[in-house]
């Protein structure tokens, strides 16, 4: 363990001068043992959780059980069983157009709208793309790769179809024209080519089908067309029975035409499923376009056919529909989103045998069904992916790693009663790969808050990603049922419910939240009911500072002096912060000032009747800011919890307020400049109030206008800002974006408040713990509360707690106020204590207990609790604390109890921190930190050595800053698109043991055996008739395809470079494992062969020795 000297470190990181106190102090402190180094650092992406962002495209393997969804920004999602995923992303960006499994080969063809096609190698753990093709002269519009085939056909915008060696991923000199497709007759271009597909019972058979409406049968031996359909609607898609003499095609007026291979002059049937059948024979009337059609037979019954789109256009309004016919029956399935594509799964992979459909894959724009097809009534399976988490916009994210060991059984409990029923019985079809064999056991959790007011706890153990808990917030208060009721929330248009910022204690399961309407939700844990009872609630009235010409108002409370310990009461005048089991008058908008001005009223209005509340967490508080001489609440940007001393804390703008929750009581209520002492060094004057309203607090421009209310409460949104050329127009367009996009501040994104140089100073971050309240040396420490301002000021609060717990809830709470501790540039992000070996103080907390059980099962629990030991008190006049403190612009430890400064670290000079935390790393601790110009950092503690510094993400989207978090033992995570949550690591363990942290994608499967195809078709020669494409297609046969025409590009994954870039023991093993399963495939091949081999030359002996016995007496004149 090294050592390091304090006054070099100063020497080298800070370019300010010290004083003679801070060199006495670094003297005292020179020898604090860090152990934490670079080498323990790296940074990488782990997995991808969530819905695949605007989904294009999907394919499945139905040997492998793997789905594959492409997305319009060039990303691959893969799919296997619960808790095997991959994501992987084309660097060109370009949309995915389709997809194309190589049927059990561990291999994916995608073509992208920029015309190229690329192979993917499924066979290691992050796959990678073996060969690209660019197409130069003519754009991609279908693709079609056969079933065990290595030639793939690709049709184009012109009608042509080219055909590419998937191995070497070469084009074949083998092309069909259309021109040479299509009549000589035909006088127009028949348009794109939207299907191509291979007869099931002749390999030798291509049906092509373009867009205007005609399907051509080509022959690919003879290179002409044997037949051609014509049809006077667009074609959409094309699917054959699998005997191979009908097929059926989807049009663009809604019908649905099945036509025999050998009468092209008309089809056979004409359907309009969803069309009107008038009485007088006429057809019927057109309907939308049938997008696809897919047409599956059964063995023991009717054949299942299936189609998205062809509603009546009557239906102005309706859901998207899938439509399943099967016999007579023909079912509508409404579906919450719009359909991007559809699969049937079948039985069997080959297209010549009957099908036997069991499920429908159904790819929505915003969600994943799948049907089963089995069931009566066609139910839906439950789908074990974590692709709910944008069934609300994500406001606030939260990460705890290392959680106690028995909160996840906890959790999922009281989860597991929320499920909703109906589901199909059967196990959820997509089932391939295999789960990573990863060392990381530690439990994992992930928090989201949204903007419905919901609260999601998700298990994030080992790399994956399951959804425990939803707590709906919304519950506690009255719906509005109409336009008029809307009166009371009218700064809060949309998601007045929205999640602001929450504060979770693992070990005591108290968690507190706070809305945008500017509520605070304090909730209890129980795994019993809680009786119907009214809810809880305290209305706090937080003024705007006033400036010194004003008179003063006796709204607020009294400034406590520095040596005050009695707690501060209400003035008389004043409103006062009011407990009640109702909602008070103030509530329901009825409370208007003597000028006709709002006044002492919420912005919502709590539920009057009384709430029934299930196992899980159970309402204790409700607390609202109400209405203040016509100015509605500021948001609120801070917020804590603390259960060891019963008391929330939060803060906005205007101020702060603590909160008892036990005793339901109001204790303080301080406007920032109160909070600095009257001889403050650093103190503030304070400011007249503001005309107009800052509608989100933390996170808005000065400049904003009138409709900045009406967009403050929307929605997040997806978006992304150009890079700016300097940091000033990098920090207006943050804003500018911030405001028009509504994000909902977070309590540590409160940076963009110092970047707008606003003259009112926020409350923006808060730390409960045990410290010294005064300077001197003799002092011993208590409960404190550290707050941190948007200037940079960092204040210290000591709380007062009556002797012992019998008097706790009888007793009340004294805060007073301790002066200012330190000043940063730039607002407070993050605060914590050291002791002075550099080990993290915890706050103090209460171990978890029912409230619902029985008063002998909390006497039990509670005795098992001890308050943690205080911490040593100061002795011989040496700091035995320090106070680590973190800013947007920079880094600061200081002594405790002297105060003084003994490192400070400028972390970045041109930009600034969006999110900073003190993380546990290695058994040691860190301050992680998260810039706006993308670099993510660590500092060691106490030095504050830089450790790490990776230029990984540059802020492009507001998103971004509300939900990028860290937690300990080296993870984070943050929203990388708005149904996606992205995990990346910055520990080298991590980093190292990812390979076997990973999922496995490919697992070796036999692919079943081909339909047989009986004796009598065997011997007149009536089963499927196969072709030797490589005789057709191969360089010998149809020559060399033109230069020009695609461009092939080698890609990083291929064999080659697989060879020259793996290295270690993890490269060594995942080449030695994809040899042998590729030797024990040959090898079972080659045993197969043997078999029959010996099978054939057994028969050819025993057919000889029947010969031998029955000529062996014969005379050779009478043979």
């Amino acid at each position: 363990m090294k050592k390091f000297n304090i006054r070099k470190v100063l020497d080298g990181l800070t370019s300010s001068s010290s004083s003679a106190a801070h060199t006495g102090a670094a003297k005292e402190n020179d020898a604090v043992p860090e152990s934490l180094q670079s080498e323990h650092f790296q940074l990488c992406k782990t997995v991808r959780h969530g819905f695949p962002h605007q989904p294009s495209s999907m394919a499945f393997d139905p040997v492998q059980k793997i789905l594959a969804v492409g997305t319009l920004n060039g990303a691959l999602r893969l799919f296997g069983r619960a808790g095997v995923e991959c994501y992987c992303q084309h660097e060109s960006g370009a949309g995915v157009i389709q997809l194309q499994f190589l049927i059990n080969e561990g291999a994916l063809v995608s073509a992208l709208a920029d015309d190229s096609i690329h192979l993917w190698n499924l066979r290691q753990k992050i796959p990678a793309i073996l060969h690209s093709l660019k197409f130069n002269r003519e754009r991609i519009t279908y693709c079609h790769l056969p079933f065990q085939s290595k030639w793939l056909y690709i049709g184009t915008e012109r009608g042509n179809i080219h055909i590419v060696n998937v191995e070497s991923f070469t084009l074949s000199g083998y092309v069909i024209m259309w021109n040479k497709a299509i009549e000589l007759s035909t006088k127009t271009h028949p348009g794109p080519v939207v299907h191509i597909s291979d007869n099931p019972m002749d390999e030798g058979k291509l049906l092509i089908g373009y867009e205007c409406g005609v399907v051509v049968l080509w022959d690919l031996k003879s290179k002409k067309a044997d037949y051609r359909y014509n049809y006077d609607e667009a074609i959409h898609s094309v699917d054959w029975h699998h005997e191979g003499k009908q097929f059926v095609c989807s049009h663009s007026d809604g019908t649905l035409t099945t036509w025999n291979i050998r009468t092209p002059a008309k089809p056979t049937q004409i359907i309009t499923p969803h069309g009107k059948q008038p009485k007088d024979g006429k057809k019927p009337e057109p309907c939308k376009p049938i997008l696809k059609v897919e047409y599956k037979t059964t063995r023991a019954g009717d054949p299942f056919m299936v189609l998205s789109g062809g509603l009546s256009y009557d239906t102005v309004g309706r859901r998207a529909c899938l439509t399943v016919m099967h016999g007579k029956s023909t079912a509508v399935l409404e579906m919450d989103f719009p359909i991007v594509d559809f699969l049937t799964l079948c039985e069997t992979p080959y297209p010549n045998d009957f099908q036997e459909p069991y499920a429908v894959v159904v790819l929505l724009e915003r969600d994943l069904v799948v049907i089963d097809l089995g069931q009566i009534g066609y139910p839906i399976f439950e789908n074990p992916y974590p692709l709910s988490i944008h069934e609300s916009p994500v406001t606030c994210c939260e990460y705890f790693a290392d959680c106690p060991a028995e909160l996840i059984p906890a959790l999922y409990s009281v989860g597991s009663r929320q499920k909703r029923q109906g589901y199909s019985k059967k196990d959820w079809p997509i089932n391939g790969g295999n789960w990573g064999q990863g060392t990381q056991s530690y439990p994992e959790i992930v928090i989201t808050g949204h903007a419905d007011g919901t609260i999601k706890f998700w298990d994030a153990s080992a790399l994956m990603l399951q959804v425990l808990y939803k707590l709906k917030t919304a519950k506690v208060f009255e719906k509005a049922r109409g336009k008029e009721e809307k009166a009371n929330t009218d700064i809060v248009d949309e998601d007045p419910f929205a999640i602001q910022t929450l504060c979770w204690c693992p070990e005591s399961r108290m968690l507190c939240v706070a809305g945008v309407s500017a509520h605070v939700i304090v909730y209890r844990f129980s795994k019993q009911e809680a009786a119907a009872a009214n809810v809880q609630l305290l209305e706090v009235r937080m003024q705007c500072e006033l400036s010194d010409t004003d008179s003063p108002d006796t709204g607020g409370e009294q400034t406590p002096t520095q040596a005050s310990s009695v707690p501060p009461s209400p003035q008389e005048g004043d409103a006062p912060a009011t407990a009640s089991s109702q909602p008070s008058a103030g509530g329901n908008g009825s409370n208007p000032s003597s000028d006709g001005q709002r006044d002492n009223m919420p912005c919502l209005q709590v539920r009057s009747s009384p709430l029934k509340q299930s196992p899980g967490y159970q309402v204790e508080l409700v607390v609202q800011l109400v209405w203040v001489g016509g100015e509605p609440p500021q948001p609120i940007t801070s917020l804590a919890i603390n259960s060891s001393y019963g008391l929330v804390v939060f803060g906005n703008s205007n101020g702060m307020a603590v909160v008892d929750y036990l005793q339901q009581t109001l204790l303080l209520n301080l406007g920032t400049s109160e909070l600095y002492g009257a001889s403050e060094p650093y103190q503030r004057q304070p400011c007249s109030p503001r005309k107009a309203r800052q509608p989100s607090g933390a996170l808005c421009d000065s400049s904003d206008g009138p409709n900045a209310a009406e967009e403050r409460c929307k929605s997040p949104n997806s978006g992304s800002t150009s890079p700016c050329n300097s940091d000033d127009e990098r920090k207006a367009k943050f804003i500018k974006k911030d405001s028009k996009d509504n994000s909902f501040s977070r309590s540590r994104s409160s940076s963009v408040t110092s970047i707008d140089r606003e003259s009112r100073e926020a409350v923006c971050a808060f730390c409960f713990c045990e410290t010294f309240p005064r300077k001197s040396a003799d002092g011993v420490p208590g409960p404190c509360v550290l707050v941190g301002t948007s200037q940079g000021s960092v204040m210290l609060l000591a709380i007062s707690l009556p002797p012992g717990d019998d008097q706790r809830l009888i007793q009340p709470v004294g805060i007073s106020s301790c002066g200012t501790v330190a000043r940063l540039k730039g607002g407070i992000l993050t605060m914590a204590l050291l002791d002075a070996a550099g080990a993290a103080l915890p706050a103090s907390y209460e171990p978890w207990y029912d409230p619902n059980a029985s008063d002998e099962e909390k006497e039990k629990e509670r005795s098992r609790w001890r308050r943690p030991a205080s911490p040593p008190s100061s002795q011989e006049g040496h700091d035995s604390q320090f106070a680590v403190l973190c800013s947007e612009k920079q880094a600061k430890v200081v002594a405790v109890p002297s105060q003084t400064r003994v490192h400070k670290h400028n972390i970045t000079e041109s930009s600034f921190v969006l999110r900073a935390d003190v993380v546990q790393m290695a058994g040691a601790n860190c301050i992680a930190c998260f810039c706006a110009n993308g670099h993510i950092m660590t500092l060691s503690l106490p030095s504050l050595r830089p450790l790490l510094d990776v230029n990984y993400l540059p802020l492009t989207d507001m998103r971004i800053a509300r939900t990028f978090c860290f937690s300990s033992l080296g993870q984070a995570l943050y929203l990388t698109s708005p149904t996606e949550v992205q995990r990346i690591t910055y520990s080298q363990e991590t980093c190292d043991n990812l390979q076997e942290m990973l999922s496995e994608l490919f697992t070796p499967v036999e692919t079943p055996e081909a339909p047989n195809r009986g004796f009598f078709k065997g011997l007149f020669g009536g089963g499927a008739q196969s072709l030797d494409r490589e005789d057709l297609f191969g360089e010998t046969a149809s020559g060399k395809a033109s230069r020009s025409l695609a461009q092939h590009i080698p890609g990083p994954g291929n064999m080659e470079g697989m060879k020259g870039a793996a290295s270690g023991v993890v490269g060594d093993l995942a080449r030695a494992r994809v040899a042998l399963d590729e030797r024990g495939q040959k090898l079972g091949e080659l045993e197969e062969r043997t078999a029959a081999m010996m099978s054939s030359a057994e028969s050819f002996s025993k057919h000889a020795h029947d010969m031998m016995q029955k000529y062996k007496d014969k005379k050779w004149y009478q043979l």
